[in-house]
Formats: structure tokens, C-alpha cells, sequence
């Protein structure tokens, strides 16, 4: 059976050097998270504070990305934790963030989360609204837009993806040509481990994967 070292470095050898790699940690345990840290694996990928918190005191040295729904009144404790939110939804989470962040002299790096199959059971701004709602955030002073996340609506044949990341990287070149300040559109985060090299091909910079690393969920 590959270890999470082969797997990950198989991916390694697959992607640019540019792609950074998001190992998706969600119901992964911390032995797990030490192996794809010794692997080489330097950035993770939580969904849930409550088991973000369980884990992130038991290893230093990586980094700390939040990407599943952050709740308003969670983001008191994720600010302490995590070193990029990539799911900001709304001006009023921005805000939030923003107040909490100042109260420890705290510049937050976010990415903003677009909906961009625009389904309901996912989060995300639309991509209609993304230029004026980032105008928005752009003003608060303790958050810093670093560009955008997308979870691309799932397809068993990933080339059915294509068009929606392709339009992602329209937004995303379309956002970077306003030259808003405050806001350095250099992240495009999109693509998981069925979709990630179709991703790549349409201009993601960084993916986020879990099975193709860990191996199946044991649930």
C-alpha cells in the first residue's frame, strides 16, 4: 500500500512547481497530519474550528488554512489558529474578522469564496457580485484579499469542471486589472483530487486535496 509520502510526492512530480498544494485534513488523524508534515506537506486545509482546534496544538510548523463555512461567532477562536481564511462569503464576515483581528494587531490574509456553480447547498459569492462585495471588504484595514476560492460543482469526469474553472479565471483576471488597494489577487484556489489537473490547466495556483494524499475516509 503507498504511503502519504509516495502519495504526495507522485502529486509533487505531477503539478508545476508554481501549484501550492493544500492538504485537506477533515477527519484525518494527527498521526496522519505528521506523516504528510514529514512528507513535505507544508500547508493544511480545515474545515471545522471545533477539530482544527483538537489538532493544531499537537504540530508547529505548518500552516493553517481554513476553508469550510466560518460562522460569525467562530471567528473569535479561528483568528487565533489559522494563517489564511479561504472562505469569506459576505461583507459581513469580513467585518467581523476585521474587528477581531485588530483586537490582536492582526492582519488576516483571506481569499474570497465564490459560488461559482451558483448552488444553493454551497456557500460562496456570486459571480456577479464578487467585484462590488470585494470593493467592500477591501476598506477593512485588518483583512487582506489575496484572491479567490472556488468549489467547483462535482462531475465524476472532471473536463466537465473546465468551463467553471475557466470562468473562475476570468473573475480572477477581471478582479486583478481593477488594481483595487488592498487587494493582491495572487491566489486561485480551486481544484480537489478529481479535478485539480483540469484546474491547473485553467489557471488554479494552489489545490486542495485530501483522498489523493490520505487515501479513502474511513467514516
Amino acid at each position: 500500500m503507498e504511503s502519504i509520502k509516495d502519495k504526495y510526492n507522485e502529486i509533487k512530480r505531477q503539478i508545476p512547481d508554481y501549484v501550492t498544494i493544500v492538504a485537506v485534513t477533515k477527519q484525518r488523524t494527527i498521526e496522519e497530519i505528521k506523516e504528510a508534515f514529514d512528507a513535505g506537506v507544508k500547508i493544511v486545509g480545515e474545515n471545522y474550528i471545533q477539530e482544527a482546534m483538537d489538532k493544531y496544538r499537537h504540530i508547529d510548523g505548518l500552516q493553517w488554512h481554513f476553508i469550510g463555512h466560518l460562522q460569525r461567532n467562530k471567528v473569535k477562536d479561528a483568528i487565533k489558529m489559522f494563517d489564511c481564511i479561504q472562505s469569506v462569503d459576505s461583507v459581513r464576515l469580513a467585518i467581523e474578522l476585521d474587528k477581531q483581528c485588530a483586537k490582536l494587531s492582526k492582519v488576516m490574509p483571506i481569499l474570497i469564496e465564490i459560488n461559482i456553480g451558483g448552488e444553493e447547498s454551497k456557500y460562496g459569492v456570486k459571480p456577479e457580485e464578487a467585484l462590488g462585495i470585494i470593493r467592500q471588504i477591501a476598506e477593512l484595514p485588518n483583512v487582506h484579499i489575496e484572491g479567490l476560492m472556488t468549489m467547483e460543482p462535482y462531475f465524476d469526469d472532471p473536463e466537465q469542471a473546465r468551463p467553471y474553472f475557466r470562468q473562475m479565471k476570468r473573475l480572477f483576471n477581471e478582479i486583478k486589472s481593477q488594481n483595487i488597494p488592498n487587494v493582491e489577487m495572487k491566489i486561485l484556489s480551486m481544484g480537489i483530487s478529481n479535478s485539480y489537473e483540469v484546474a491547473i490547466e485553467e489557471g488554479s495556483n494552489m489545490v486542495r486535496i485530501g483522498t489523493k494524499i490520505f487515501g479513502p475516509r474511513e467514516y
